[in-house]
């Protein structure tokens, strides 16, 4: 093969179309070459070190799978570097490539139009047995990347729409039943066959090792998997995106690879829908190996919006140890710190704060969120409009937020039937959604929104969480607490999103409401050292009290 059908394919591609695809915005976000490449070098230290030293780039026996292929940008990296790597062990180029392309590196798509982009990426044509495929030896025109649509398993659905097939027939379906490998809603993915399902092949079956031998054979084994899967879909009416990641990532590990690398969005580290048991599974795994966190995105994936940034993560199946944590933010680099990922309940994101949560902890006392009240205390959601504005007897003052406005209305004591023993305390009202993208993108942030305190007797809608307690002097006093960068930074150790919910506040300690506290104050009381200081007063912005 010539050098300017093969080698010039594989070099020299000038503007790099898959930079400009990455750039696009999507629940399927696709990865810049940038960022496959810092994994893949993470992949191949990974395996050097479980494997004494070896250059996987220079073993033709190693296998990889791309198992949620978009652009093909994974499986164009490997191979060019297997290129490289296996000069010596396969001199000639052609022999080479075609090794390579048919007995090394796989991919499965997560959607046709992806197969075609991966293949043109990869063979440099849709057709692995056209006359431009770089590979000579393929007798299937999908070659090693295989897509086949794949339909959800609805469940649950008891409602009945009638709707039109392509031929104007009235076609009878449930709507608003749920798949059950992935959750997600009939109403919104059953749309007919013309459509895209987003049921994805690798998560939407039982048996991953049977449907893997179905694409590519009954002897199959895949040495490496890595890839970016999709993120999310969404949920009835969009307004709340149910995750999906994790499924790809367990199904990943039951096909057993000695490695595998993904990169998938942060937020499963302290929060998220539906990720609890994961982020349990996540912490608990000590054959990660490695983790690189980038809280704000767009350093990883510019032009492309995921709240509470993106992580990538090496998992070694030989691997039983701590894990090399580093932190991106803003340009600095933090760590590697060798940590035990299982440490807390939750992952603190930034290794820098962890001795100053020790040192509160070690204190052993109760959480503030002990005078914290839950979502939705009274019942009523953020909309709620079941109140008026003119005071009558017999009512009680009702806070909300509508449209980023705070106000107030009344509403008949009568009407309060949840939590009515909290109507009669004075409260701090502190807003449910506080700030946190100022945070992501510069790494110093306000944290939580201004609190306000609300007399006695008051309540509120969701739009607000409230410490309730039994003085006008103690609202101030935990106010001024609230407004403290130590509060706040212990509070953002928990929150990585918008959204400060009740369990975001656990690593705040309770103290006596006789006084108003000062940073000083807090920093005498646990001991923090003057590097301890700096940290917080460098990720925290001062907050006033009016």
């Amino acid at each position: 093969m010539s050098e300017s059908k093969a080698a010039y394919a594989m070099r020299t591609r000038n503007p790099d179309v898959l930079s400009c695809i990455a750039n696009l915005s999507n629940d399927e976000v696709f990865t810049p070459p940038e960022i496959a490449n810092q994994m893949l070098e993470t992949l191949a230290d990974g395996w050097a070190a479980a494997n004494s030293g070896a250059n996987i780039w220079a073993d033709p026996t190693v296998t990889f799978l791309d198992p949620f292929t978009k652009s093909g940008v994974f499986l164009r990296e490997i191979t060019k570097r297997l290129v490289d790597g296996l000069a010596k062990e396969i001199p000639d180029l052609e022999a080479r490539v075609d090794h390579i392309l048919t007995k090394q590196v796989f991919g499965i798509a997560i959607t046709e139009i992806c197969s075609y982009l991966a293949r043109r990426s990869l063979y440099c044509s849709k057709d692995a047995t056209g006359e431009h495929s770089i590979a000579k030896s393929f007798h299937d025109p999908d070659g090693n990347i295989w897509f086949q649509r794949t339909e959800h398993t609805w469940v649950g659905g008891t409602e009945w729409v009638y709707t039109a097939d392509k031929g104007g027939n009235q076609v009878k379906r449930y709507t608003n039943g749920r798949c059950s490998y992935c959750g997600s809603p009939q109403s919104t993915l059953d749309r007919g066959a013309d459509a895209e399902t987003h049921a994805y092949a690798f998560t939407h079956t039982s048996d991953i090792t049977t449907r893997i031998a179905e694409f590519f054979g009954d002897e199959m084994k895949f040495d490496v998997i890595v890839g970016n899967p999709p993120y999310q879909l969404q949920s009835n009416g969009g307004t709340r995106d149910v995750p999906i990641y994790q499924h790809f990532v367990e199904q990943a590990k039951k096909l057993e690879p000695r490695l595998l690398v993904m990169v998938i969005p942060s937020r499963w580290m302290a929060g998220g829908l539906g990720l609890n048991e994961f982020r349990k599974t996540m912490l608990a795994d000590r054959r990660i190996r490695q983790l690189v966190d980038f809280p704000n995105a767009a350093e990883a994936f510019p032009s492309v919006g995921i709240n509470g940034g993106v992580c990538y993560f090496a998992w070694d199946s030989t691997y039983d140890g701590d894990c090399n944590v580093t932190m991106i933010r803003n340009g600095e680099v933090i760590g590697p710190t060798l940590r035990s990922l299982g440490e807390f309940d939750v992952l603190v994101r930034d290794a820098r704060a962890l001795q100053i949560l020790r040192k509160v902890m070690k204190f052993s006392e109760p959480s503030v969120n002990t005078i914290l009240a839950r979502d939705k205390e009274f019942g009523w959601t953020s909309n709620f409009d079941g109140f008026h504005h003119q005071e009558k007897p017999g009512d009680v003052p009702l806070y909300y937020i509508r449209s980023v406005r705070r106000g107030h209305g009344y509403i008949a004591r009568s009407e309060v039937t949840k939590s009515a023993h909290l109507i009669d305390t004075w409260k701090v009202l502190v807003p449910a959604v506080g700030s946190g993208r100022e945070r992501e993108k510069s790494g110093v942030d306000m944290v939580l929104g201004p609190s306000m305190i609300a007399p006695s007797p008051s309540v509120c809608t969701q739009s607000f969480l409230f410490f309730y307690l039994d003085s006008e002097d103690e609202a101030k006093s935990l106010r001024s607490y609230y407004s403290t960068r130590f509060f706040r930074f212990l509070v953002s150790l928990r929150k990585i999103t918008q959204h400060a919910t009740h369990s975001t506040y656990s690593w705040v300690p309770i103290q006596s409401w006789d006084r108003i506290w000062t940073d000083k104050d807090l920093y005498d009381r646990y001991g923090l050292d003057d590097a301890e200081i700096a940290l917080i007063e460098s990720t925290i912005r001062p907050m006033e009290v009016a």
